[in-house]
C-alpha cells in the first residue's frame, strides 16, 4: 500500500516537513468549512461568520459560533493520523510540522511545535492590540473584554480577507526550501499560499507525497500520490521506521 520508494525516502531523510488540513481532523469527527452546518448554526454559512466585517457588525454573534467549534473540538479526540506524526517527529533528525487546522489536535496528539498557519481556537487576542491570550473569563458579556485596554476579545484565527501570520508563513517556506521529504496530508491543495508548499518542496529536490481521499493512487520518481485516509496510511509510513520493520 505505501510505495517502496516512499519507504526509501523517508528512511533517508534528514529533514522531514508535513502539511496538514482539514481531512485530517475530519476523521476524529470535526466538520470542514465545506460541511453543512448544524443545530442553531445551520442558517449561517462559514464565510458569513468567519470575517473582520461580521465581527464588528455582530461581536456576540461570532464569538457564540467560535465558542459552539471550540466545544465541538473539545469532544474530539485525535487519531490515528495525528499520533503517528507524533511518533515521527521523534523517529527522524529534523521534523517541522504545519498545519491549516485550528484544532489543537496536534499538540494534543504529543506534536511539540506545529506551525499553525490559521491561528488556533485555543487562544484569544486583543481585537485592537494583537495582545494573545490562552485563557481569558467567559463572563455575561460576550465577547470577553481584553484585561489590559478593554477592547473585545476575538478568535485567534485567520478570517476571510486577513494574512497569515508572517512569522509562521516565514517557517513553513524556510521549512519547504530545506527539507528531504515533503507530505501533503487531507488538504485539498487549492488554497495559496499553503498549496504552494509542495510545489516549492519539489521544486527543491525533494520528494513529495500527497495523502488525500481525492487522489488516484500513482508513484512518478520522486512524487506519489496515495488515495486514503491518513489516520490508515500514516501509521504504516510511520511503522517502516519503527525499530524491527522490514529494510
Amino acid at each position: 500500500m505505501i510505495p517502496e520508494g516512499l519507504i526509501a525516502a523517508l528512511r533517508a531523510a534528514r529533514h522531514v516537513a508535513v502539511l496538514t488540513g482539514a481531512g485530517v481532523s475530519a476523521e476524529s469527527g470535526i466538520p470542514t468549512f465545506r460541511d453543512a452546518q448544524t443545530g442553531l448554526w445551520a442558517r449561517y454559512s462559514p464565510e458569513e461568520l468567519a470575517s473582520p466585517e461580521a465581527f464588528r457588525r455582530n461581536p456576540k454573534l461570532v464569538w457564540e459560533w467560535y465558542a459552539w467549534r471550540r466545544r465541538l473540538v473539545a469532544e474530539a479526540e485525535p487519531n490515528a493520523g495525528h499520533y503517528a506524526l507524533a511518533r515521527l517527529e521523534r523517529l527522524v533528525p529534523r521534523f517541522t510540522l504545519i498545519t491549516q487546522n485550528v484544532d489543537g489536535l496536534h499538540r494534543r496528539a504529543g506534536s511539540t511545535d506545529p506551525i499553525e498557519l490559521h491561528g488556533s481556537l485555543a487562544r484569544a487576542r486583543c481585537s485592537a492590540e494583537d495582545t494573545l491570550y490562552d485563557t481569558w473569563d467567559e463572563g455575561d458579556e460576550l465577547p470577553p473584554r481584553c484585561p489590559a485596554c478593554g477592547a473585545y476579545l476575538r478568535p485567534d484565527v485567520v478570517w476571510f480577507g486577513e494574512l497569515l501570520p508572517q512569522a509562521a508563513l516565514a517557517r513553513a517556506w524556510e521549512a519547504a526550501r530545506s527539507c528531504d521529504l515533503f507530505l501533503s496530508v487531507g488538504t485539498s491543495g487549492l488554497v495559496e499560499p499553503a498549496a504552494s508548499l509542495p510545489r516549492l518542496a519539489y521544486g527543491k529536490g525533494a520528494a513529495v507525497a500527497v495523502i488525500n481521499l481525492d487522489v488516484r493512487p500513482s508513484a512518478e520518481g520522486q512524487l506519489f500520490y496515495l488515495h486514503g485516509k491518513s489516520g490508515e496510511l500514516l501509521p504504516l509510513l510511520v511503522g517502516s521506521l519503527e525499530p524491527g520493520a522490514e529494510p
